[in-house]
């Protein structure tokens, strides 16, 4: 048992990695013995958070664009003169419309957001198959874990944020689809759904922590262990019998919901309908 959550001799990849719940999730599969790719497009903030990373265990970084079927190939193709074999693929990275007015979207917005948050999640485990296919077998599964969002789960976020809830909803029946077709190889695929973290992505979580602690049963927004400790549950084999699920991280936001309110207080002209 003291061994059920080690990640020793695996490799693992986090793509969005290089900052926000992707460094969250890389840190603790660092801490517990993976060796660890971080993927994002910005080489600087890459090579910065490897430099962190690196004093605690086994960390490299590979610049990517995954926007495009063919920044994934060549993703693929780099990590595969690396390593053999891929444990661990997580697609974190991700976008969102920013919580504009319905009449403000445009389809550049719609279509980047859907591009990456779900069409490019779709193809990094197809690329990546016959990497997680190596060794594997439903007594020695390999792991594939989704971040999607608590805006996926069926609550409708105050904030509206349209493609962005939409996107996430897809990554979550995404998982179901393709957590039953690859179980029966040993490829075990499941969804980690987080509330509210503070990130340059989730700005109200991080600018408005005090606030939004008040509207939250857990009294606070997410912090970066409780993501880790989720991803490293699922990669472990404390998780591997997991298949298709949704962890829901979120202090139990999406149950109770973020009152309106709240984002009449911190969003200008924002109309609170239930009032």
């Amino acid at each position: 048992m003291k061994d059920l959550f080690t990640l020793e001799n695996k490799t693992a990849l986090v793509t969005g990695g290089s900052m926000g719940i992707g460094s969250m999730i890389a840190k603790g599969f660092l801490h517990f013995g993976a060796k660890v790719y971080i993927v994002s497009r910005r080489e600087e903030i890459l090579k910065a958070k490897q430099f962190e990373l690196s004093k605690i265990g086994p960390c490299e970084y590979i610049q990517a664009d995954l926007g495009t079927l063919s920044g994934i190939e060549k993703l693929v193709k780099q990590f595969s003169e690396k390593e053999s074999q891929l444990d661990i693929l997580v697609n974190n990275a991700g976008i969102s419309d920013g919580g504009k007015e319905v009449d403000n979207i445009t389809e550049e917005d719609w279509d980047s957001v859907m591009n990456l948050n779900i069409k490019t999640i779709f193809f990094m485990i197809q690329k990546f198959l016959p990497l997680l296919r190596v060794g594997c077998s439903p007594e020695t599964p390999k792991s594939v874990i989704n971040i999607a969002s608590i805006d996926g789960c069926g609550k409708i976020n105050s904030f509206y944020n349209f493609a962005y809830g939409v996107s996430k909803a897809g990554v979550i029946q995404l998982g179901k689809h393709l957590g039953d077709s690859l179980a029966w190889e040993g490829i075990q695929l499941n969804t980690i759904s987080p509330g509210d973290f503070p990130t340059d992505l989730n700005t109200i979580a991080r600018d408005h922590t005090d606030e939004m602690k008040k509207y939250i049963p857990g009294k606070r927004v997410g912090e970066k262990e409780n993501l880790a400790g989720a991803a490293i549950f699922l990669a472990s084999n404390a998780g591997n019998f997991s298949v298709g699920s949704n962890i829901v991280v979120d202090g139990g936001e999406s149950v109770r919901g973020v009152q309106r309110d709240f984002y009449a207080k911190i969003r200008p002209g924002f109309v609170d309908l239930d009032k």
